[in-house]
């Protein structure tokens, strides 16, 4: 039988799904895939194979001009008919409550299923909307800049924090190398950015399966590497807007979606990396300022963590010492205030989270300590296998041209030092910064990150 890896798209994509070694059988709601020169005009046979007859078609300002007239051209060329929402304004569109209100406004009830014209948010909402109306959703991509395409979740701003919706996958993806050679430059780079994060999370969803016990698949973290090392390998030739290349990056990039969708969590593809870009998002937004691009802060979180781990590979053993200390100094008070000054007026929700998941309860604390302790050659192990070289990666993203700072991005030392402390309490999943928490190091890894983004050496 052959490995995930090894299988074509079709096979992937196989409505029986795939019986796996881990115990579960994995599946994929993406019934059809076209990616190449042209592929837009395969729209109709998407939608006939969707058995959608009314499409509610959406874009925004940009997306509209990148693909959605063309959209609007081969829909009435094949007489089908379709209402067009257009996102209103010039500014990036927030995926958040407003975005989809905004949509569900505009639905027309006679729509059967929705059209998404765009790359991540477009299609995040779309994908909430959808699920909500129990219609199928279909996605021409404009822009190579994201792995969401495929995945059944949608990365959204829910009361002003980033939360990660299940819902359904797009049923249809058509992606247009004519389409996606004119993309900005940055969706290129954001697009290499969030696949450059697969190095970390993959090695952070094997470590979270022995710290605390999280179901792990070794085909769909092969899946993963294997869209992975696509994407690395035709970097060089996105950025030139190669055919061969855009072809490839887009692949590589729906692979990784239709990981997440077969994992059916998030895991396979986002850690520590993404919440760095989470936190920066969110404060982005209690402050009214225009952050980067989901992949581009992803990609400088990628460089970050990569440091992290090359510090914590120094540890021969853990001081289990060091780490009760830790807890037993443990002030859930002064940890609330921490939350306040971090998370500013979105506290209370952290806060009220921590309730339930009890992430910093002692009890739990001693389970996962014993874990990390009795693994932790093994977890060495893990790093050395799974993570390249920072330098190496620092390279690539240069030559790309890409932020490989957070002080690129307009942020400071004590944004990055707040993002990793932060990072482990927005959600309950185990991240590198959770293994830095129980290892007692978080404070000394947040000062040393402080300063050296300060000191212009990260």
């Amino acid at each position: 039988m052959k490995h995930l890896w090894e299988m074509t798209l079709d096979e992937l994509l196989a409505p029986e799904g795939h019986a796996c070694s881990c115990g579960r059988t994995h599946r994929c709601g993406l019934k059809m895939l076209r990616i190449g020169k042209g592929a837009v005009q395969a729209l109709p046979e998407a939608l006939s194979t969707l058995a959608v007859k009314r499409p509610f078609v959406v874009a925004d300002s940009h997306t509209y001009q990148a693909a959605g007239a063309k959209v609007e051209e081969v829909l009435r060329a094949a007489d089908i008919p379709y209402t067009l929402y257009c996102l209103p304004g010039e500014k990036r569109i927030e995926p958040d409550e407003w975005a989809v209100g905004s949509l569900t406004m505009g639905f027309d009830p006679r729509c059967d299923g929705v059209l998404a014209v765009g790359s991540g948010v477009i299609n995040d909402c779309c994908k909430v909307l959808a699920h909500a109306c129990g219609l199928p959703s279909l996605v021409v991509c404009t822009a190579p800049s994201m792995d969401g395409y495929a995945s059944n979740s949608s990365s959204m701003v829910v009361r002003r924090v980033k939360e990660s919706l299940y819902n359904a996958c797009p049923q249809a993806i058509l992606a247009d190398t004519d389409v996606l050679k004119t993309a900005p430059e940055i969706m290129l780079q954001a697009g290499l950015g969030d696949m450059l994060a697969k190095y970390v999370s993959v090695c952070e969803w094997r470590i979270s399966h022995l710290v605390v016990g999280d179901a792990y698949c070794e085909e769909i973290a092969g899946l993963v590497r294997a869209s992975l090392r696509k994407i690395v390998e035709h970097a060089d030739g996105l950025m030139r807007r190669e055919d061969a290349a855009l072809e490839a990056v887009i692949e590589g990039l729906v692979l990784s979606g239709v990981a997440m969708a077969f994992a059916e969590i998030s895991r396979p593809a986002s850690g520590l990396e993404h919440y760095f870009s989470h936190m920066w998002e969110m404060k982005a937004l209690r402050e009214g300022t225009a952050g980067d691009l989901h992949g581009i802060q992803v990609g400088v979180g990628t460089l970050l963590t990569l440091w992290i781990y090359e510090h914590v590979l120094n540890f021969d053993q853990v001081d289990r010492a060091r780490a009760e200390a830790a807890m037993a100094a443990f002030d859930p008070a002064a940890w609330e205030e921490q939350c306040r000054q971090i998370f500013g007026p979105i506290a209370p929700q952290i806060i009220a989270l921590e309730a339930k998941a009890r992430k910093n309860d002692p009890q739990r604390h001693k389970a996962r300590l014993d874990q990390l302790c009795a693994h932790w050659q093994e977890i060495r192990g893990m790093i050395r296998e799974e993570l390249p070289a920072r330098d190496s990666i620092y390279a690539l993203m240069q030559r790309a041209g890409m932020p490989l700072s957070p002080r690129d991005m307009d942020l400071n030392g004590a944004d990055t030092a707040q993002a990793l402390v932060g990072s482990r309490d927005i959600r309950d999943k185990y991240l590198t910064s959770s293994m830095l928490w129980d290892l007692g190091l978080m404070a000394q890894t947040a000062d040393a990150l402080r300063d050296k983004v300060d000191a212009g050496e990260l």
